[in-house]
């Protein structure tokens, strides 16, 4: 940059939590920032590509956008155009395909009943087992809808999503799905439901486009960290990594992608397909129904957990949370470095939770500008009145 001289930011990870603070100090604060990322491309893991057939996919996972924040859409919707989407989801069980989250119509396929919303309040209350305090997930499911449709639908999932049995993970985890008395079958039921129109990776494009903002890829940022002139470090990875585990590693579950094209127009009748008791993968996501791409083949991807690999999921146990704070301490220490994101503050969010947290962070930061500049007035006027005054 002609006239000035290194970096204001460096920016540690090129995901939603990281292109969302760079774009935001670049434009509204006029900071100069380089954004680093170890993977060769910018969107973290939510960045999208076309496959060798030309079908737009996500290569890690199916990626759906939703929120119920207006302020974390309208920002989003500066960088790209929208294609409404509303996920439906299927689990496949005992030869049927049954809506998921559990709902009036899952129950009376799986059953052979005719019930009501009435009438579903009514048996899931006669099935619930009644619990004195919700510690668990297996506490969570089966005090609303007994203990069969847990088994079903959620045990075996959650055994092959975790690696645990659900009676040893935080009651977070099976939270995150309602259970529904009505016939409504959306995965989601924000009042935001849609797809970046040309996919995740130009919205990204766009939102990195600005001339304070350089970009690094394929780069480890402690490779070239102390050879580079910057003044504040946003950090999105994992915050044990930065502290070179030196308290030990926190868990993280991982996924493996098998991605498969297949010569036919369609494979499946909604965008994502659990199997919660059968096969080794969790689920079969078809990105078609997702991107609505019209193609004469079909994309899709098996997902597979596993215990080593990137690092996907936080596992939400009470002694993990406990090692988590001992770095978080660490980090409360350090005045010239920001923490931010799912890996950096061990919290399972989804993508709008993490815009949300950036654009809490970055409110926060223009706060600290201002008042250093504050500050630098006042010396200078003070400045300029001691010398005004020995004249």
């Amino acid at each position: 940059m002609p006239g000035r001289r290194g970096f204001d930011y460096l920016v540690v990870g090129a995901g939603f939590a990281g292109s969302v603070l760079a774009e935001r100090l670049a434009t509204v604060l006029n900071q100069r920032v380089l954004i680093i990322d170890k993977r060769p491309h910018i969107g973290g893991n939510a960045y999208d590509r076309h496959d060798d057939n030309g079908i737009l996919i996500h290569p890690y996972g199916p990626h759906i956008f939703h929120t119920n924040s207006a302020d974390i859409f309208d920002y989003l919707s500066q960088f790209t155009e929208w294609r409404p989407y509303q996920h439906r989801v299927l689990a496949s069980l005992d030869g049927q395909m049954l809506p998921m989250p559990i709902n009036l119509d899952t129950v009376n396929r799986m059953y052979g009943l005719n019930l009501t919303s009435f009438e579903l309040e009514k048996f899931f209350e006669s099935v619930a087992e009644k619990k004195d305090k919700i510690r668990t997930s297996e506490d969570v499911v089966v005090s609303k809808v007994g203990r069969e449709l847990y088994n079903k639908f959620f045990r075996g999932y959650t055994r092959k999503q975790w690696g645990m049995d659900p009676s040893e993970l935080d009651a977070s985890v099976t939270a995150r799905v309602p259970t529904r008395t009505n016939r409504d079958d959306r995965y989601f039921t924000d009042t935001y439901q849609a797809m970046p129109l040309h996919g995740y990776t130009r919205m990204f494009e766009k939102m990195l486009d600005h001339p304070n903002i350089k970009i690094m890829l394929n780069t480890d940022y402690r490779e070239v960290v102390e050879f580079l002139p910057w003044k504040h470090m946003v950090y999105t990875g994992p915050i044990d990594a930065f502290f070179n585990y030196k308290y030990g590693k926190l868990p993280y579950r991982s996924l493996e992608f098998k991605h498969v094209n297949l010569k036919q127009k369609q494979f499946q009748p909604v965008g994502t397909v659990n199997y919660p008791n059968d096969y080794a993968h969790t689920r079969i996501s078809e990105f078609k129904h997702i991107t609505g791409q019209q193609h004469e083949t079909t994309s899709i991807v098996y997902e597979y957990p596993r215990a080593e690999g990137d690092p996907y999921y936080p596992v939400p146990k009470p002694e993990n949370a406990e090692l988590y704070r001992k770095y978080e301490a660490e980090a409360e220490q350090l005045s010239n470095v920001t923490f931010v994101g799912r890996l950096a503050t061990y919290k399972y969010y989804n993508m709008d939770q993490v815009v949300g947290q950036s654009l809490a962070t970055f409110r926060r930061l223009q706060e600290k500008h201002a008042a250093a500049e504050a500050e630098a007035a006042l010396a200078s006027v003070q400045h300029t009145t001691a010398g005004s005054g020995s004249a």
